[in-house]
């Protein structure tokens, strides 16, 4: 017997008659906009499909159009928070009259949704930060000079208004010079959401915690895989959470850098975070990977697949970022953890430093008898490691990770405290573009290390203009009685001077290969925070000259100190 089988007609019906997707909805937030600040239109609308995450369903873009006729793709994204929306973010760098069309596609078809203006006009923001001219340092995109000081502050993501992040602690490390901070995030997707779902309780805690540094000009250095969600055995304790990562339906986490179904799953979602994130002129960097050696990847799977997968992150972020925001990477602290590829592939070069694994340092867990102090040990390994970078590549370079009790001295000890103080000041000397991304703000990194030493750098570094420098190398420097750190540049000179086993009051300090003529000097007193009376010293035959203060007792504390920075700025050079 022949069984045929007879769709019935409700169902032909209405495949004949389905429906082109439509916006039923759309508000923006104002009619005008501060320059480099958030434009956000909010949608509703009526389309097919299951998962509002997948481009491939559902697709929401609109095209922004400058004053200039540069045009401007910006996807859309589901944002489920308060009931279901849609939600486009737009940031222009135009001032004037711009104009945007919206399109919106599912598989019935497409539709042009309505078009639209608004007016960009000035404002304080001075828009994302990027590499300047000289390659070395940062500036905001009105070009003016960005050198960051902060730190790692996770926030732990539990939800909405949940986190560890608090407004008023951001306010006080505001009026402490802080003006970026690290985080790592808890992946959106979860064993709960699914894969290709985003946890909209983490992206809303996302939204605020960006909010939360838009408010303070605050930047934001987002890590986005942190290792610990790639790894089940590697490092043991906290370091493995694999278990709570979906991507283990697709893919083990030895093959995850190599897997094409989770590199599919991956692409969504860094358009996603693109899509949401992207607009915030406060979104410093993406830092793609902290410590790539501590996933099972690197370490059981295959370390040339994880350079590989860098690679196409990259690649994805600096095709598909319109803002093109930076980006960063690290490898772990220990001393045979030098990722060459890594600070290739990414935008700014980023090495960890945690002294007890494997450097140079004092071992005997005694002073008595030691040939070099360990805060010289210290402070020479991050000179020694920025120096490696500046060498090799042709960028600016940052220490990612540092500090926590990998050290000779405990959290809490004064030894500490020097320790810290001495590597934001090397740092700074020897080139970094930013202090030490210190871990992490907690009651190890307490009120008595970050009230004062942040303070008291970003007032140093606030007289440098970092971005404008021209021709930045490292100078050739000696000191008698201790060590030297600076940069030389057509501009000026800065630097730091330090003697951990005595202080540097009196000590002579030379630096060659600069051209004849007279500067004014400026010695900082680093742990007051302030510049001393402004001097004269001249250049003769290449060499220049001086000699650092001695501060006498006048009834008050006049004591200099271990060490000191100066800046060095030319007040009248010989002609050719």
């Amino acid at each position: 017997m022949k069984i045929v089988l007879i769709a019935p007609l409700f169902m032909f019906s209405l495949l004949a008659h389905a429906s082109a997707p439509k916006i039923t909805w759309m508000k923006s937030n104002s009619d005008s906009v501060g320059l480099y600040e958030k434009f956000e239109i909010s949608l509703n609308l009526n389309a097919e499909y299951t998962n509002p995450f997948d481009p491939d369903q559902i697709d929401l873009m609109a095209v922004f159009t400058a004053p200039s006729g540069k045009k401007w793709p910006i996807n859309g994204f589901y944002e489920y928070s308060h009931g279901a929306a849609w939600k486009l973010r737009f940031s222009p760098n135009e001032l004037g009259n711009w104009t945007y069309s919206l399109e919106l596609k599912d598989k019935n078809g497409r539709a042009t949704g309505p078009s639209g203006s608004f007016f960009t006009t000035s404002s304080s923001g001075k828009g994302i930060l990027k590499i300047a001219a000289n390659r070395r340092f940062l500036q905001h995109q009105d070009g003016s000079s960005f050198y960051g000081v902060g730190f790692w502050y996770n926030d732990a993501y539990t939800g909405f208004n949940s986190g560890q992040v608090k407004g008023e602690v951001l306010d006080n490390l505001k009026k402490l010079g802080v003006n970026f901070i690290g985080t790592f995030i808890t992946p959106l997707e979860t064993i709960g959401s699914g894969l290709g779902r985003y946890d909209q309780n983490i992206c809303g805690r996302l939204d605020e915690l960006l909010t939360l540094c838009e408010d303070r000009n605050m930047y934001l250095s987002l890590n986005l895989w942190f290792h610990a969600f790639l790894s089940d055995t590697v490092w043991g304790g906290g370091n493995i959470r694999w278990y709570t990562n979906p991507y283990q339906q697709v893919t083990s986490a030895k093959d995850f850098y190599r897997s094409p179904e989770a590199w599919k799953l991956q692409e969504k979602l860094y358009r996603y975070f693109i899509a949401r994130w992207a607009y915030s002129q406060y979104l410093a960097d993406w830092f793609v990977i902290d410590e790539v050696n501590g996933t099972q990847g690197w370490v059981t799977g295959d370390s040339a697949m994880a350079n590989r997968w860098a690679a196409k992150v990259q690649d994805y972020f600096s095709r598909n970022d319109p803002y093109r925001h930076l980006t960063t990477g690290t490898r772990s602290g220990g001393i045979r953890e030098y990722w060459q590829e890594g600070y290739q592939t990414f935008d700014l070069a980023a090495r960890e430093i945690y002294e007890a694994q494997g450097y140079p340092m004092n071992q005997s867990g005694t002073l008595e008898g030691v040939s070099v102090h360990p805060l010289a040990q210290s402070y020479g390994i991050y000179a020694g490691q920025i120096n490696k970078l500046w060498n090799g590549f042709d960028k600016p370079a940052i220490i990612g990770e540092s500090g926590w009790d990998h050290t000779f001295y405990e959290p809490g000890m004064p030894g500490y405290l020097a320790l810290y103080h001495n590597a934001l000041w090397v740092s700074m000397a020897s080139g970094a573009a930013m202090t030490p991304f210190w871990w992490a703000y907690s009651n190890k990194l307490n009120e008595v290390l970050v009230s004062s030493q942040l303070s008291s750098i970003r007032k140093f570094t606030d007289q440098i203009p970092f971005a404008r420098l021209t021709h930045p190398a490292v100078a050739s420097i000696q000191v008698s009685g201790g060590d030297g750190f600076a940069i030389s540049t057509h501009e000026m000179i800065y630097g730091w001077v330090v003697n951990p086993q005595t202080d540097v009051a009196g000590k002579k300090v030379r630096i060659d290969q600069v051209p004849d003529g007279t500067y004014r000097l400026k010695v900082y007193h680093t742990w007051r925070g302030q510049f001393l009376d402004t001097t004269t010293v001249s250049s003769v035959h290449g060499t220049l000259s001086f000699t650092i203060p001695v501060l006498h007792m006048d009834g008050h504390a006049n004591y200099i100190g271990q060490d000191i920075a100066f800046i060095l700025e030319p007040a009248e050079l010989k002609k050719p």
